[in-house]
């Protein structure tokens, strides 16, 4: 299979600026690039999918250039809900030097900063070499820009497409770099950046753009940063046994999509995983596989050992051969039940939610149902008190055979 068709086959090409693409992807040798502003300190699983593409091409000869935005970030892309917050340089600076060292580590592209050809521009030289060529009639109709124009835009993120359109300028006049890959939201912006390059050095110009479809959930929201939930590629931010529960924990719906676009599985491999989801869909295999490939992928096999050993500890109950770190990365994939200090066993079980009343929390202490810290409570008069706790001040309680509870006590 054929670059083009395999991009394809794995649901990586929403839109391309011309049909001359497919031969080059299929038989030429690109530079390209791809970029994104540096608004936080780590790449997330939402920037996967567009990262591993650009690693495809890479494998298939061609040269990916990582612009990480110095200078775009000083302004922000404009999202529809509203105008972003400015971040400072001191923040802009540690999220670059955090995503410079995290791709290079994980995909070792070669890395640009787009602050460094635009911080010398004066506003006269800006209005003039660049802002003469955009037609203000076609920046209020890109998508994005035209969804702001009831509730306001300022210029400040107006003019944000003509200053990434320098950026693939730039890069065309300085690498010969004649494609840019982005997410599908990107459109406005890469074809901004064709019209801008056409126009300085002629419509015949052999340049290109391409858009990948947003990875989504099943729900249909895209995965992205909010203040929970965010799954990062950082392992400090996330951890790979999080990362690992989160792949797991796919919906079958998804994880044939997930693993067409998040591993290099080949095809057979993964069509013999999507009969599986379909006949024998309780044992999980397409989604042990996603998991294991990504996690692997970006963090090695040390980290996945440690994933998988703590998986495997949780399943059987046997937590006490857990080492305090790894403890602590079980601990932090649970949600956290905050009660008071020093409470009986079947008082905790009810305000923790782990019971709905003390009658059943009774039975099943006096089943054996219910661990705490891995071992077995047998007293229904048992005390839970934070000096037992086993990190942070938070005891684990396990009710059957696989629902763990991370219960925070009160100091």
């Amino acid at each position: 299979m054929k670059l083009f068709d395999e991009l394809k086959w794995r649901g990586l090409i929403d839109n391309v600026t011309n049909s001359e693409l497919e031969a080059e992807l299929n038989d030429g040798e690109l530079t390209f690039y791809i970029g994104t502003d540096p608004t936080g300190d780590s790449l997330h699983i939402g920037h996967y999918s567009s990262l591993l593409t650009a690693k495809r091409l890479k494998e298939a000869g061609h040269h990916p250039i990582m612009l990480v935005g110095g200078a775009t970030g000083f302004i922000g892309d404009p999202k529809a809900s509203g105008e972003r917050n400015m971040l400072t340089k001191e923040v802009l600076q540690h999220n670059y030097e955090c995503l410079s060292k995290q791709i290079q580590s994980v995909f070792g592209f070669q890395m640009v900063n787009n602050l460094d050809w635009t911080k010398d521009i004066t506003v006269i030289d800006f209005l003039r070499d660049y802002g003469k060529h955009f037609n203000i009639n076609t920046m209020i109709n890109k998508d994005t820009v035209r969804r702001r124009l009831e509730t306001g835009i300022s210029y400040t993120e107006f003019s944000y497409m003509i200053l990434q359109s320098l950026d693939f300028l730039h890069l065309y006049e300085t690498y010969n770099c004649r494609l840019q890959l982005g997410g599908q939201d990107q459109w406005g912006n890469i074809t901004s950046g064709l019209d801008l390059i056409r126009k300085k050095h002629g419509v015949d110009v052999k340049c290109y753009g391409l858009t990948m479809p947003l990875i989504t959930k099943a729900d249909g929201t895209k995965f992205g940063k909010s203040e929970s939930g965010t799954v990062w590629l950082d392992k400090e931010k996330t951890s790979s046994y999080a990362l690992y529960q989160f792949l797991v924990n796919t919906e079958d719906s998804k994880v044939i999509e997930y693993l067409k676009r998040l591993t290099f599985l080949h095809r057979e491999e993964i069509e013999a995983l999507e009969e599986k989801v379909k006949t024998e869909p309780h044992k999980r295999e397409a989604q042990k596989a996603l998991a294991v490939e990504v996690v692997q992928t970006l963090h090695g096999d040390e980290e996945l050992a440690k994933a998988l050993r703590i998986t495997n500890c949780l399943f059987t109950g046997n937590i006490k051969e857990l080492n305090k770190d790894e403890l602590m990365d079980a601990l932090d994939g649970f949600e956290k039940r905050i009660i008071p200090d020093q409470l009986p066993i079947l008082d905790a079980l009810v305000q923790a939610k782990i019971t709905s009343s003390k009658r059943e929390a009774r039975d099943l202490v006096n089943a054996g149902s219910i661990q705490v810290n891995g071992d077995k409570v047998s007293d229904p008069a048992m005390i839970i008190c934070r000096a037992n706790a086993i990190g942070n001040g938070m005891t684990l309680i396990k009710r059957g055979k696989r629902k763990y509870f991370a219960v925070v006590q009160e100091a």
